[in-house]
């Protein structure tokens, strides 16, 4: 390898964690859901929104996965983070359910540029260095930033949006178009792909599927990592976009909200830095408790206690921010290169997939019974899959 490809590569990951930085002060974050209520959307419409947006993300995750094998990593970021720019325009000028639903649609496929290709790319320059045993303590790192970036933003998103949520939305355009610039310095790394034909494209493609799922049917190992923790995450994405409103409904206004979200996030800090430490002390034994507390802290939510429910909340930050490293780990040490952006993209779609049951079960739900009710109904669903399902 020539020195600059080397000094190239290296500097991946430095320009991943500012990209990631960036691209994670995404003020919205905090307030979406409020924003759509304030628009006079129900909590079952915010549901269908947020379905669409995971159903977008099935359909296109794996094509997406394959473009960043087959086409470049790098040139999926660029893409992804493009599309987040179109999608914040369309929510800063647009405010119909029709429109709404398109931002949703974009920023899923935005987002799917993105999810393979970024773990991709820093693990094939690992790869590359002979780094990658140290993967899981840089995304451990990555995880840290991340968890930063998205607690200045939510404090950020509180304010902007008790002021305005015009001003809000107008930061979060901005910031989009800032995240370009990283990726643009990023070196693409090199990995095994195939060499055919453009002209034979598709085919390519529909090979490159095909393989990646017959590595799934072949090490079961893989498929059962895949579904245990999107079910897991799924839960504790579901407690983190509806406590917006949860809060809300407690009389919090939106810079309480921002506080509390904060602190959230940075006990998910020290989970995500403490991860490779408790990994490496309880190894498997660590993974269904932590997932246990995101169940309870959902299944809290039905007492109305502030204090009680904030703590399990952070809590379960802390178990999901651990668990993440963990994954990722697990994923990409039993995933060939060629296939890797691909397979990662697959973990997404069923992380969707647990996203489009449970998001809109839960806002129809809502809007009927109440969201305590809901929110504390969806934990202990999650609590009975993790009684059934065995932990990977």
């Amino acid at each position: 390898m020539d020195t600059k490809l080397q000094n190239g590569l290296k500097r991946n990951i430095a320009l991943d964690y500012i990209s990631s930085f960036i691209t994670n002060l995404n003020m919205q974050s905090a307030i979406w859901v409020l924003y759509l209520a304030y628009c006079g959307m129900s909590l079952a419409q915010i549901g269908v929104l947020e379905g669409m947006y995971h159903a977008t993300s099935i359909l296109c995750e794996i094509p997406s996965g394959a473009a960043a094998d087959l086409l470049g990593r790098k040139r999926s970021m660029l893409l992804s983070r493009l599309c987040i720019a179109v999608s914040c325009i369309i929510m800063l000028f647009f405010r119909s359910f029709g429109f709404f639903a398109a931002s949703f649609i974009i920023q899923a496929v935005g987002n799917n540029f993105n999810s393979g290709s970024e773990e991709a790319l820093v693990y094939d320059s690992m790869k590359c260095l002979g780094q990658e045993e140290q993967y899981m303590r840089v995304c451990g790192r990555l995880n840290v930033v991340i968890e930063v970036s998205q607690g200045i933003a939510t404090v950020a998103g509180g304010i902007l949006a008790e002021y305005s949520y015009f001003w809000c939305y107008g930061m979060c355009l901005t910031i989009a178009l800032l995240a370009v610039v990283p990726v643009l310095l990023m070196k693409e790394a090199p990995y095994v792909q195939p060499q055919e034909e453009r002209a034979a494209v598709w085919e390519t493609v529909a090979r490159h599927f095909r393989t990646s799922f017959a590595i799934l049917r072949s090490d079961r190992r893989i498929l059962r990592i895949i579904v245990w923790y999107s079910a897991v995450f799924a839960a504790e994405t579901l407690l983190f976009f509806y406590s917006q409103q949860y809060y809300f409904e407690l009389g919090y206004n939106k810079i309480q909200i921002s506080l509390i979200l904060l602190l959230v996030s940075v006990v998910s800090c020290l989970g995500a830095v403490t991860s490779e430490k408790i990994y490496d002390s309880f190894k498997e034994r660590m993974l269904l408790p932590a997932a246990l507390v995101i169940a309870a802290a959902l299944v809290c939510c039905a007492f109305e206690r502030t204090a009680v429910s904030v703590i399990l909340f952070a809590l379960a930050g802390f178990c999901s921010s651990a668990l993440y490293p963990v994954q990722s780990g697990q994923l990409n040490s039993l995933i060939p290169s060629g296939q890797r952006a691909t397979l990662i993209s697959v973990s997404s779609m069923f992380f969707s997939v647990a996203m489009i049951i449970m998001f809109p079960t839960v806002g129809f739900l809502a809007d009927r019974l109440g969201l305590t009710t809901a929110l504390a109904g969806a934990g202990i669903a999650v609590a009975l899959f993790l009684a059934v399902e065995r932990r990977p």
